[in-house]
């Protein structure tokens, strides 16, 4: 057991051992190089500049958070407000000694950005490193790659750009590499003078490991190398091509010289008779050492066999004498690196005039029959996407046993196509894709018009092309609505959209705009301005910025409309620094501001202001953003499920739920930003609760901890690797529980790695964490799981552990499944039910359905049914803690208590002190965990003991009961004699059908529940009484407390009138509303008579009609009932299914249902419909339509 860890070690400890990440690392890089420089007697100071970007999106706010850290060691970090800009501000660094006044010895400096920020960098690395560093100087360029462009719109490989402006490249293979080669790349770059790159890709950067603080550890040797005249570092003047004979001639020979002298590249396994030849590099090499590990081949079985690895420090230049000597006496060298050919290039360049007899055959990306050939897909090893040490141990084993035939090496080969072939056993039944966060401004900032094309760019509205169907095509970050500038003169389209960030704007933005302006294209940009760089974390833009600034800058560049639309157009009003005659709207107005801009023929702009919804919550829980006590709730007996909440808000949090009268909605509580906008649905179900909060269970003050009589949990050996595979849902603390797990493994002196693959999964999409923990660090190679390779899956979200790639990951009777069913839509719901509402039309878009049964059936059949375990975690959790972000640690307690985790209780809870968030809510999440593995009866039972469930959450599980409880509905909605009128009709259809088929079915069924349903039409009475008869209150009142007051949100048809094509307003009415709907409640007596005030009303009348002619249609199948058309008749009984909702939205459904039944009585008939009075209901609804 370590001593006591704090989370500052891995910054101020000088020796020992921390556990860190690689962007960790990357933080502690700058204070090191800084302590070793005055150890050396140098007083130096640092600067860093760059710009964020995955998997380097967290690094800035790392450097920030070790802000007294860094200021202590006299290094600077400044943000760049681009990456060219930054790395131009890098080359800087290495002028201040060649003039007077420097008040260091030299300033080392870091440049991060990823792929694409590389790329824009070309120009200024070319010219930096052309120049040089300073003696004392030098500089790191941290390129952030994402190879399997998981969250980028592009894979990328950084090494061939680097390698055309002649940088040399250095590849860390994990977080230890990244100070050890860190502290290499300055020491090779103020040797060289050149600018050394250092690549960073997710498997290494994103990973935690243990590692040696030692700041001694690395001892850089300066080699014996001949420099020219002068040096090879920065002076001026400095001609062009001198430095460029410099560069060619001396620093990249002095680079490839330093590899050399300090071992940077190396034989890590060798043989005395070695005849095959493995070269690898950077993540790739602990790819390799985990394949071989997996093949069984061990120092023993290399030896017997004749293999030997070399692993490659510095991927180019590629040092020439080290590869002749690895090379020397082989048959074949096999080249295992990530992408594109960067080694296996160099090397066939290395050994082409050796003699044919003694040069090895060089396979990688293909094997004997090379690259251009002719075109073929039968890779090696492929350079689409990334590679796994399964794939790269089957082209090994290959390659091994074309030259070495062995028995147990052949059968390994036979399990790793089998667990290959695992991941085409199963398939997708679901996709948790990214979705906007809750009450996320562009839920309605990207929507366009009807008619509209919108244009994506970088960033979080970039997803805006597969939520939004009218969003199409993209640009690289800066050029946002670009193309429409070569579009627009040869299209009949008129005018497009171009959605821009304000970070992206202030990052480059504002020269598309320009551009846009000189071409003179009509086109609207819609900044998206958001105070916020949420794609990467929430960020502050890199600068001042602010609206006003904006709209200035806006008209200065000569655009002509400017349009300010807000969430609160309040906050302008003492606001007087807009451009001229900039107007600021509420955001309910922006479909009107963007029909009239597209209009109009130049260039206009939108500026949308609106906070970051993730970071009003990051802000409202530092107390740095206001918080109303104000939430919102929806009565589900009301609710007709029509989506038009979902339309409006596009909101996650707006959850399906299933009741006995179908499926409804529901705010979910604990997701909720508090955005409002769902109120905007067209829905008498709304309410507000303003004043008190949510009630705190009772179950942690009823249950305390000493009453319980946990036993210790089964002993686990750790005789090899145990690896966890956590699976979840973005934003949901999936990547906590895989750091806790590692800190845990830490202090118990055990060997961890941690490897989080979230990609965009903050924004609600799948999240991966591998967790990899052995008795000690050496046991450990790549953080990635392989495939078949996972101990536990620990399945926060069903959705994503029903997937392919994590199914890939288990393997039947091995790895135990712990998994939580919850029922937790995706993105898809929301998208549907959007379009359900907007079109009414159900065949389009049929209602999604959660496919639990199918994907927890592969989960069994993928780990064995004996090792599957399934929870309701979330809703346990939440019930006992008050929120479902309780759900991950309660499932970790579970786990632990099973005997699923290899370390022990202390040290997670040690690690839960250390994360130092919540800490006495996620121990109690953890103890119940364990409470509930135990007994998760009596926790069921103490939950049940205080629980208010909605008597409509209840199913029936019986035909007969279903009947009886629509009975019962009626005859509260009405009389005893409407709800007879029901029964009879339910009964005719059961008599019919017995004598049909011996028994009612599916057509009883159909007609008990939708029959139902046009009777109970919820007009202003039933809405009244669904509010007042008593269930509802109790819901409020057991999920709230304090002092609270109600507001319903209503449209009442008498007191709003609304104009042509215009939707009703709704308004909201105080808690007197209540007393108002008792009353109303009463007066049902007088419904449909010539008393009934709301009878005359157009929406009444039109949902009589409906009901008429469902009961004409009714007695039509009554009348002509046969085998042959059952199928019919059941579908025709199914009709009202497909009307929904209130109002206009009502009648777009109605409108479709009635298209519906037209089809379906010309199959009936066997011929177009004569049917009496059929197209009455459609001819009401069209003279409406046209009113409208």
């Amino acid at each position: 057991m370590s001593t006591s860890p704090s989370l500052e070690d891995k910054y101020v400890q000088q020796t020992g051992k921390a556990l860190m990440t690689g962007v960790q690392a990357l933080v502690r890089l700058p204070l090191m190089q800084r302590q070793r420089d005055l150890i050396d007697g140098l007083d130096t100071a640092g600067f860093i500049s760059g710009y964020r970007g995955s998997p380097l999106g967290g690094f800035d706010q790392a450097l920030w958070k070790a802000r007294d850290h860094l200021k202590q060691n006299h290094v600077r970090f400044q943000p760049g407000v681009n990456e060219d800009l930054a790395a131009t501000s890098l080359w800087g660094t290495q002028q201040v000694n060649l003039f007077p006044g420097a008040k260091y010895d030299g300033v080392f400096g870091m440049w991060y950005g990823k792929g694409p920020g590389v790329d824009r960098c070309g120009d200024v690395f070319r010219h930096a490193n052309a120049a040089g560093t300073s003696k004392f100087g030098g500089v790191l360029a941290i390129a952030g790659d994402d190879h399997g462009a998981r969250s980028s719109s592009l894979p990328h490989q950084t090494e061939h750009i680097f390698k055309a402006v002649m940088m040399p490249v250095l590849a860390p293979s994990g977080v230890q590499e990244y100070l050890d080669y860190g502290l290499h790349g300055f020491a090779m770059s103020r040797y060289s003078g050149c600018w050394v790159a250092l690549k960073a890709v997710a498997d290494t950067v994103e990973s935690a490991a243990i590692v040696d603080l030692d700041i001694n550890r690395v001892q850089p040797v300066i080699p014996d190398f001949d420099l020219p005249e002068g040096g090879l570092n920065i002076r001026w003047p400095d001609p062009p091509l001198a430095q460029e004979q410099r560069l060619l001639e001396h620093k990249l020979y002095a680079a490839a010289a330093y590899a050399r002298a300090n071992g940077l590249n190396r034989v890590t396994l060798d043989s005395r008779n070695a005849r095959i030849g493995i070269i690898t590099s950077g993540k790739s090499y602990l790819d390799v050492c985990q394949a071989l590990d997996m093949l069984g081949i061990d120092q023993e079985m290399a030896e017997r066999i004749g293999i030997r690895v070399y692993k490659v420090g510095m991927v180019w230049p590629l040092e020439a004498e080290g590869v002749r000597q690895f090379a020397e006496g082989l048959e074949e060298i096999v080249v295992v690196e990530e992408k594109r050919h960067m080694i296996e290039y160099q090397l066939k360049e290395e050994l082409y005039n050796w003699r044919e007899d003694v040069r090895p055959r060089i396979v990688g990306k293909f094997d004997d029959k090379g690259e251009w050939s002719l075109p073929h897909t039968d890779w090696l090893l492929p350079a689409i996407n990334d590679l796994t040490p399964t794939l790269i141990a089957r082209a090994l084993a290959k390659r091994i046993l074309h030259l070495h035939p062995h028995g147990p090496l052949q059968a390994r080969l036979g399990v790793l196509e089998a667990q290959l072939g695992c991941k085409q056993q199963f398939s997708n039944l679901m996709d948790r894709v990214p979705h906007y966060c809750s009450g996320c401004p562009h839920n309605t900032s990207t929507k366009v018009p009807e008619g509209s094309r919108a244009l994506a760019g970088i960033g979080c509205h970039y997803m805006a092309a597969w939520i939004y169907p009218r969003t199409e095509t993209f640009s690289q970050m800066g050029g946002e609505g670009v193309a429409w500038v070569g579009q627009a003169p040869f299209t009949e389209t008129r005018h497009v959209f171009a959605n821009l960030g304000d970070g992206t704007y202030f990052h480059s933005g504002l020269l598309a705009i320009r551009a846009a302006v000189a071409a003179k294209v009509p086109i609207t940009y819609k900044i998206l301005y958001n105070d916020a760089v949420a794609m990467t974390g929430g960020q502050p833009v890199d600068g001042s910025l602010t609206v006003s600034q904006i709209s200035r800058q806006l008209a200065a560049e000569g655009v002509q409309r400017i349009v300010v639309v807000s969430d609160d157009p309040d906050r302008y009003r003492d606001v007087h620094d807009l451009a001229p005659g900039v107007p600021v709207l509420r955001r309910d107005q922006i479909e009107e501001v963007q029909k009239e801009l597209r209009e109009f023929p130049g260039v206009s702009a939108i500026i949308y202001d609106q906070t970051c919804a993730a970071e009003k919550r990051r802000r409202r829980k530092r107390g740095k953003f206001p918080d109303p006590a104000r939430r919102v709730v929806i009565n589900e007996a009301v609710c007709e499920g029509c989506g038009d909440c979902s339309s409006k808000s596009n909101c996650m949090s707006v959850v399906a739920v299933e009741t006995e009268f179908g499926r409804k909605r529901e705010i979910d509580q604990s997701s909720c930003n508090k955005d409002f906008t769902c109120l905007s649905g067209f829905c008498p179900s709304f309410v507000t609760v303003e004043g008190g909060n949510l009630r705190k269970p009772k179950a942690m003050a009823e249950h305390p901890e000493d009453r319980w009589d946990l036993p210790a949990p089964p002993p686990m050996s750790l005789d090899e690797p145990y690896s966890i595979l956590v699976t979840g849902v973005g934003g949901t603390g999936v990547v906590t529980i895989g750091a806790l797990l590692g800190m845990a493994a830490f202090i118990e002196g055990k060997g961890a790695l941690n490897l989080d693959m979230a990609g965009m999964a903050q924004k609600g999409g799948a999240v991966w964490s591998h967790i990899r923990i052995a008795a000690h660090q050496d046991q450990l190679f790549a953080p990635r799981i392989a495939e078949g390779e996972a101990s536990l899956l620990l399945g926060c979200d069903l959705v994503v552990s029903a997937n392919t790639e994590t199914l890939a990951k288990v393997r039947q009777g091995v790895t135990y499944a712990l998994i939580n069913s919850e029922e937790s839509i995706t993105s898809a719901f929301i998208r549907t039910f959007a379009q359900q509402a907007e079109s009414g039309d159900l065949t389009a878009h049929p209602d999604p359905q959660f496919r639990s049964q199918g994907m927890a059936s592969q989960i069994r059949e993928a780990v064995g049914d004996s090792h599957a375990t399934f929870i309701d975690a979330s809703d346990i959790a939440t019930a006992l803690m008050g929120d479902s972000i309780a759900t991950n640690t309660f499932m970790l307690g579970y786990a632990y208590q099973k005997g699923w985790l290899p370390v022990g209780e202390a040290a997670l809870l040690q690690a839960i002190e250390l994360n130092g968030t919540a800490v006495a809510f996620n121990r109690s999440a953890f103890a119940w965990g364990r409470r509930a593995a135990v007994d998760l009866q009596r926790v069921r039972g103490i939950l049940e003991a205080g629980k208010v469930v909605s008597p409509d959450r209840q199913i029936s599980q019986s035909l007969d009961e279903a009947v009886a409880r629509r009975v019962e509905y009626l005859t509260a909605y009405q009389n005893a004699e409407y709800g007879n009128r029901y029964l009879s009709r339910v009964e005719q259809f059961s008599a019919a059908e017995r004598a049909l088929s011996g028994k009612p079915g599916e057509l009883t069924e159909a007609v008990a529940r939708y029959y139902f349903k046009v009777l109970a039409i919820k007009d202003e009475y039933e809405v009244a009484r669904l509010f007042t008869h008593g269930e509802f209150l109790k819901k409020i009142e057991a999920t709230f407390e304090g002092d609270y007051n109600l507001r319903f949100h209503l449209a009442p048809p008498l007191l709003n009138k609304a104009g042509p094509g215009v939707e009703p307003a709704k308004r909201s009415y105080g808690p007197w509303m209540l007393k108002g709907f008792k009353l109303l409640a009463k007066l049902k007596g007088i419904r449909n008579t010539w008393l009934d005030p709301f009878a005359y009303t157009h929406e009444r009348k039109v949902e009589r009609e409906w009901l008429r002619n469902y009961e004409q249609i009714l007695e039509e199948l009554l009348s002509g009932l046969t085998p042959d058309k059952l199928d019919t008749a059941v579908q025709l009984a199914k009709l009202p299914d497909a009307v929904r909702g209130y109002g206009a939205v009502k009648e777009r459904y109605l409108a479709h249902a009635q298209q519906q039944k037209t089809r379906l009585l010309e199959q009936w008939h066997g011929t177009p419909s004569q049917f009496h009075d059929a197209g009455q209901v459609d001819k009401v609804v069209r003279i409406h339509a046209a009113q409208l």
